[in-house]
């Protein structure tokens, strides 16, 4: 490692209010209309900046309070229409 600490972008995949949302931070992207289109729409998102240098995931919500990884830039492929 470089010495250069990465940032992280992790995109939250959740079901809010019947909807599918995704989470950045702050942000808030969304509607979506199923969860799929949720995930691609967050892999296609992370990839970009994946690609500057950031940790970038997706992680989805299992339950309350619980979030499964989904995708990792760097260790999974990209092929978010696979999903």
């Amino acid at each position: 490692m470089t010495g250069k600490r990465m940032t992280r972008a992790h995109y939250y995949v959740v079901r809010h209010r019947g909807q599918w949302r995704i989470k950045l931070e702050d942000q808030d992207f969304g509607p979506y209309m199923t969860q799929r289109d949720a995930v691609v729409a967050a892999v296609t998102a992370a990839h970009r900046v994946g690609q500057h240098g950031h940790d970038a995931r997706v992680l989805v919500q299992e339950g309350e309070s619980h979030y499964r990884t989904e995708w990792i830039y760097g260790c999974d492929p990209y092929s978010p229409l696979d999903r």
